[in-house]
């Protein structure tokens, strides 16, 4: 039968996830890092995941395609409830979080400043629709954890992203230079370790931010490995 359908160019897609997240019925999911339409009879061609997409990947098409088909959905879902989730998955799916509603719920009296994840460097889309008009905080991994009032004194109020370069063993440069080239960033906070290791992520956002071509404000901070500020 022809009906509309959905359609994603691949070569508009960042990776994000935020549309297979948005699609209840489980028609879309990442393949090799891309968007996909995974099965025709799950799309009902309502579009919930149009305005997720932040590079307007997706359309509407009409074409041929199988009819939507409301119980295989309904047992998909049902099976994907039961069935516990892969190492790893719910990490790479980029998203917003509404600190207000995960405030309410929290138990802890100090609650968390983060709003975005993922939060690794690698994980990270470029083109995720949170850098854009973000102060961006870049962190070596340690820094949360060696200084106590990390989120309220550098995490709000900011996007946030963390990477070691001595274990990771990649040279962060290549990717912030994009993030930056890519996206309207306010400016640039990074956060280091006293460590001489730590030197790599510094040296990775000066690099970023001499090819991005941009003109953008930023800081160094450097934290001691008892959790005091030196700088």
């Amino acid at each position: 039968m022809i009906r509309r359908v959905i359609e994603i160019d691949e070569a508009k897609c960042n990776g994000c996830g935020a549309c297979a997240a948005a699609c209840h019925e489980g028609a879309i999911g990442m393949v090799n890092g891309k968007a996909k339409l995974l099965r025709d009879d799950y799309c009902d061609g309502l579009g919930d995941c149009l305005p997720t997409c932040p590079t307007g990947a997706i359309t509407f098409v009409e074409r041929e395609a199988a009819a939507y088909d409301e119980a295989a959905v309904k047992a998909n879902q049902a099976a994907k409830a039961a069935a516990p989730l892969p190492c790893g998955c719910p990490g790479t799916q980029s998203r917003q979080i509404r600190r207000e509603e995960t405030c309410a719920a929290s138990q802890s009296p100090q609650p968390s400043r983060l709003t975005q994840w993922p939060v690794q460097i690698k994980l990270a889309p470029v083109n995720a629709p949170y850098f854009e008009g973000a102060k961006l905080l870049v962190a070596a991994d340690c820094t949360a954890y060696a200084y106590g009032n990390f989120h309220e004194d550098f995490i709000r109020g900011k996007v946030t992203l963390v990477g070691c370069p001595k274990l990771d063993g990649v040279d962060y440069a290549e990717k912030l230079t994009e993030i930056l080239a890519h996206n309207d960033i306010k400016s640039v906070t990074v956060v280091r370790m006293e460590v001489p290791c730590c030197g790599g992520i510094e040296q990775a956002v000066k690099t970023a931010l001499q090819k991005s071509g941009k003109f953008i404000p930023w800081q160094v901070v450097t934290i001691s490995t008892d959790g005091r500020i030196l700088d």
